[in-house]
């Protein structure tokens, strides 16, 4: 049953305007499904016994049946990515919604309507494949755009900044984020000596750590993630006029993190949580979706903003410039093979098409002759832009021959250009406005290997961010920051980060250091500050609202919703109110201690989806404990039951308690029949006048996500 697919699935399959690309990429024709062959198509009699010279002889060498077998088996594994090696990803497409002929000349840019097939991919930046989904880390955030110009890729992240303002401290960075080379410890985690050594001594990083301690590191779901260009590019028009651009992918049902404890336990109890929800949302037919946003600027408003546009570690808040809205992307078809597809893609920053161009940020120029190396490397050779998934929809015409792995096949007797044999004039373009031209950019500078002054100003956009979180998210980021600076063994590394923190706020780092036994920060004492050079101005703004994720949206679509249910449970308020969350689009799944059913108080047989072990309260964003006594006594009992849902309230999701049910809170000291009930706590009856605005009361919860400032949290035992 692997291969199938929801029936919601099929049918975006059959109906999408883009989808026929996979017939156009199709590498190879099928055989009969029936029949097992070699790979040069031989029908295998016999997969399970290889050639021997007798029943209990040794195997024959001329066993060419068991040698392709055991040859493939052995060289089925590629090198993986240095970084963003652990990823998922799906097809989908991208509709023009705002047409943008004024910037722009790019094709799939014109045309409000039209669509244009996309493959993107999600990952990790630093773990290795073999990692969790929900640790603490960048997200990549890459969209292939098969145009009919040729391919498009925005290589982009769920942050907008990056550590390292030039492409030559690249290669360090990734060293010092990986494991220890001297023990291989420990694995995608940047909680260590030799990440924070690095950071402590690069200054300009401290914005892009701001955002590493953030909840932006911890997502809930891909589908709620952003998406960044990171990088300014640029838009040429047909004219040959250019200007800025930021790219923004903003996700329809809002931004959402996990807390910190709990990704650590999905970690443990389900590392493949972000891609299981990528596949699982899609094959339901709950199809993801992102806005597609533009900042363009021309350059005279770049070089007034009090910051370089430039310099990667820099944003520009949607405040100054807002975001125009001009497109959507939809993921409506998971791969058919992860390896083929997911693994095999290769995306690029320097695949463009015309009327877009690149800027010259130092990290980005790094990053054109990077990907190409390493693409190079990963999938053996010069070709890889002919593997399916790789494979623009538009004609290619060259004169390129070759290679490993070429599986095109060029006819003709010539293999250069310009030649008279072929009339390879055919496939020149002499002048005018047809194919790409690069943007005629006046440069006139002497070589220098030194850095902008317009880039020295390290802490003014960290300050930025730090100002532009809630109380909560300021909290979270602190406990961050403690978390990772407590692992890390030598005492000086920590003095210095919080030397550096006091930079960006006084209150932050003195917080910060508070239990890690060091000293009191000291802006004076920080590393790296030989260089440091008062910045040339400010973003003109002192917090910036679109930095926070709250607030996060009124939808509770896709929301999986726990029904923790005892034997004797009253059905009554549950109906009704698990009516009204399949209404409103949540995802509700009934989890007891058993699979089965669960008998409740008329007799009825109520089907049982998890158990408190195989699917804990991580898993779930709310949850509903009906009434009953005789329930609320079996789950008292039950001490999974008890801590499934105190650890829901601990990590301040919402709860949606009734009748007698609430006993599970109050033998904790929680919603005593004095106190104020809890924030995103709804406590009801089974009374049938009350249903209705307890359905309500608990979908309102639910649109906020969570509720931080839950009050009791830390005495809480779960």
């Amino acid at each position: 049953m692997a291969s199938s697919r929801s029936e919601g699935s099929r049918k975006a399959k059959a109906g999408d305007p883009v989808a026929n690309r996979q017939k156009q990429l199709e590498a190879f024709t099928q055989g009969p499904e029936s029949l097992l062959t070699t790979n040069q198509g031989v029908v295998l009699p016999d997969n399970h016994n290889s050639l021997k010279a007798g029943l209990r002889g040794p195997s024959l060498l001329q066993d060419f049946v068991l040698r392709e077998k055991l040859t493939h088996f052995d060289h089925e594994r590629i090198p993986e990515r240095v970084v963003y090696a652990r990823g998922a990803a799906a097809h989908g497409y991208f509709e023009l919604t705002r047409p943008l002929v004024e910037y722009t000349k790019a094709d799939f840019l014109q045309e409000v309507g039209g669509r244009t097939p996309v493959f993107v991919r999600f990952s990790n930046f630093i773990g290795s494949q073999g990692s969790a989904d929900t640790v603490r880390d960048v997200r990549g955030f890459a969209v292939k755009f098969y145009t009919r110009e040729g391919n498009y890729d925005l290589v982009g992240s769920n942050m907008p900044v990056f550590f390292v303002q030039d492409a030559m401290k690249l290669p360090d960075l990734v060293h010092a984020m990986k494991p220890e080379p001297h023990h291989g410890m420990p694995q995608a985690s940047s909680a260590h000596d030799t990440f924070w050594d690095f950071m402590s001594l690069m200054p300009e990083s401290s914005h892009m750590l701001m955002w590493l301690m953030s909840d932006r590191a911890l997502p809930r779901s891909y589908r709620m993630m952003e998406g960044f260009g990171v990088h300014t590019f640029r838009l040429v028009n047909a004219r040959g006029v250019s200007h800025f651009v930021k790219f923004h992918w903003r996700p329809k049902l809002g931004k959402h993190a996990l807390a910190w404890d709990e990704a650590q336990k999905i970690a443990g109890k389900d590392p493949d949580f972000h891609r299981r929800d990528l596949w699982e949302a899609i094959e339901r037919g709950d199809f993801p979706e992102w806005e597609l946003g533009l900042q363009v600027l021309d350059e005279e408003r770049a070089e007034k903003l009090g910051f370089d546009l430039l310099d990667p570690t820099k944003l520009l808040p949607e405040e100054v410039v807002p975001i125009t809205p001009c497109g959507r992307l939809v993921l409506n078809r998971n791969p058919e093979n992860h390896f083929a597809e997911c693994e095999q893609v290769a995306f690029h920053p320097g695949n463009i098409v015309p009327g877009i161009d690149f800027s010259n940020d130092p990290l980005l120029q790094g990053r054109l002759f990077s990907y190409s190396d390493a693409q190079l490397a990963r999938l053996g050779g010069p070709n890889h832009h002919e593997l399916p998934i790789n494979r623009g929809v538009c004609p290619v015409h060259n004169f390129q021959r070759d290679g490993r792995h070429r599986t095109g096949i060029a006819r003709g007797r010539v293999s250069y250009e310009p030649n008279t044999l072929a009339n390879g004039s055919e496939f020149r373009v002499d002048g005018g406005e047809q194919g790409f031209s690069t943007f005629e950019e006046n440069l006139e500078s002497p070589k220098i290997r030194r850095r902008s002054t317009s880039f020295d100003d390290h802490f003014a956009q960290a300050t930025l961010f730090w100002n532009s979180q809630s109380t909560c998210e300021k909290e979270h980021i602190i406990s961050a920051f403690q978390y990772e600076l407590s692992r890390v063994e030598t005492p000086a590394i920590r003095q210095r980060v919080v030397d550096n923190l006091a930079h960006v706020d006084a209150r932050l780092a003195r917080k910060v250091a508070e239990p890690l036994g060091i000293g009191p920060p000291d802006a004076k004492s920080a590393a790296g500050q030989a260089g440091f050079r008062e910045p040339r101005g400010k973003p003109g703004i002192e917090s910036a609202p679109s930095l926070s994720m709250e607030p996060t949206g009124n939808t509770i679509q896709t929301r999986r919703v726990a029904i923790v249910m005892g034997a004797g449970v009253e059905l009554g308020a549950f109906k009704v109110i698990q009516q009204a969350l399949l209404d409103a689009g949540a995802i509700t799944k009934v989890v007891a201690g058993h699979l089965g059913f669960v008998t409740s108080s008329s007799g009825q047989q109520v089907p049982v989806d998890h158990t408190f072990q195989n699917m804990p309260s991580v898993t779930f964003d709310a949850v509903l404990v009906p009434g009953g006594a005789a329930a609320a006594q079996a789950l008292l009992k039950n001490g999974d039951a008890v801590h499934f849902v105190l650890e829901a309230f601990k990590h301040c999701k919402p709860l949606c308690i009734i009748g007698e049910s609430v006993e599970i809170l109050r033998s904790v000291g929680i919603a005593q029949p004095d106190a104020a009930v809890p924030a995103g706590v709804v406590i009801g009856t089974n009374e049938p006048t009350t249903r209705l605005q307890m359905a309500q009361d608990f979908i309102a919860a639910i649109a906020k996500h969570r509720h931080w400032a839950r009050a009791m949290v830390e005495q809480v035992p779960a």
